[in-house]
């Protein structure tokens, strides 16, 4: 993922935090924030030593990238994200990654077409 598309800085995790929109299923807590002018979404993500070791959470962290990479077209662009991961994504593929980051995604409403990830 390209540095345009990443959320690095602590103060850019703050402002997400504190004035963005928040939704969590089971295994991942997004948080949302619209920014205007903005030309491509950025996603910062967050893997608790919680979840498991350095191998557990980068893994993690690389699923969750490569779903935004296939969605980036049908993602609103002018947004913020923010990705916490649960416990349960530990023991997670893919697949079961992606699913639920559409779903959590569909709850927080940012598909551009949101016919094309209703169940």
């Amino acid at each position: 993922m390209k540095k345009d598309y990443r959320i690095k800085k602590n103060e850019d995790f703050s402002v997400v935090f504190q004035k963005g929109k928040s939704v969590a299923n089971r295994q991942f807590v997004l948080y949302v924030l619209p920014k205007e002018g903005q030309p491509n979404f950025r996603i910062g993500l967050s893997v608790s030593k919680k979840v498991g070791n350095a191998v557990t959470r980068n893994r993690i962290k690389r699923l969750i990238r490569e779903t935004f990479t296939q969605l980036k077209d049908d993602l609103n662009q002018s947004n913020d994200y923010v990705v916490i991961a649960r416990i349960p994504t530990a023991d997670m593929d893919f697949h079961e990654v992606k699913k639920s980051l559409i779903h959590v995604l569909n709850k927080a409403r940012v598909f551009k077409k949101r016919e094309r990830y209703q169940k």
